[in-house]
């Protein structure tokens, strides 16, 4: 029973994040960012009382990111989905925070979509893939599309694992290591997913197999993790160098020095 209500607060999770993406209205955007973080802290904390109860939990989901046409879309089916999984929670404490954080969301949402002024285009799903801040060849476009849709997966790969290990250690050098990890990678899932909003291709990142997070030898998996950063900054200095726009190249030489600063981290970890 807790790994059910454990996958339906990933999907939840999951469904207000990218709501927060598909969004352009930066004020309804930002609080649905806030809601999500929200949610995500409701995951880690079930998850603990799983393993506090002898359970376990595992990331399958079971959603598609279906493609709305209006901000009132998106928030309705978000609303259904998050009234849908109040019987699920525990009766205890913790459940009882997590259905007031819903009520509340709840009611943000309708206050919301009491204003038809805020049900506007969603353009997050349209394909133009076009760039408006700037013009971009369409090489560029390719060359950006690929990383986002490659980044974002890895990102979301990243929060899931490292969580997953955070939850499993009593070293305090591990779990902190694990925390800043985590919270870098919500960082760029959240740049990562917007900017594929922009460009009109926002995707769900496939899901996780659980031998991705099920770590069984934690050497050969930083090991692993330190050479798949050091091939992320090289993709992060090829695309800055083939992008002809100053801003994103900035932006991409920035994501580029924070994976130098991962691999540090994760050097601790050995």
């Amino acid at each position: 029973m807790m790994n059910k209500t454990y996958q339906k607060k990933h999907e939840l999770w999951l469904s207000i994040l990218f709501a927060s993406f598909a969004i352009n209205d930066e004020e309804i955007k930002s609080r649905l960012y806030d809601f999500s973080q929200i949610a995500f802290r409701h995951m880690k904390w079930l998850g603990e009382a799983a393993l506090e109860s002898g359970e376990d939990y595992n990331y399958d989901r079971d959603m598609i990111l279906l493609k709305r046409d209006s901000v009132f879309d998106v928030l309705e089916a978000l609303r259904t989905e998050i009234k849908a999984i109040q019987s699920l929670y525990p009766q205890t404490i913790l459940g009882e925070r997590i259905k007031t954080d819903d009520a509340y969301l709840l009611e943000y949402l309708s206050q919301v979509m009491s204003n038809e002024q805020n049900n506007q285009t969603v353009t997050a799903f349209n394909m133009k893939r076009e760039w408006e801040e700037s013009e971009l060849a369409q090489d560029q476009i390719d060359a950006l599309t690929l990383f986002l849709f490659e980044e974002s997966y890895k990102e979301y790969e990243l929060i899931l694992v490292y969580a997953y290990m955070q939850a499993r250690t009593d070293d305090t050098l591990h779990f902190n290591v694990f925390q800043d990890l985590v919270d870098e990678s919500h960082f760029h899932l959240k740049s990562f997913g917007n900017m594929m909003a922009k460009l009109g291709i926002l995707a769900l990142p496939r899901e996780l197999h659980e031998m991705t997070y099920i770590v069984k030898d934690l050497h050969k998996f930083i090991v692993d993790g330190i050479a798949e950063e050091e091939a992320a900054k090289v993709m992060c200095k090829e695309l800055s160098d083939a992008i002809k726009d100053e801003q994103l190249s900035k932006f991409f030489d920035f994501i580029n020095y924070q994976e130098s600063y991962h691999i540090e981290l994760m050097k601790k970890l050995l």
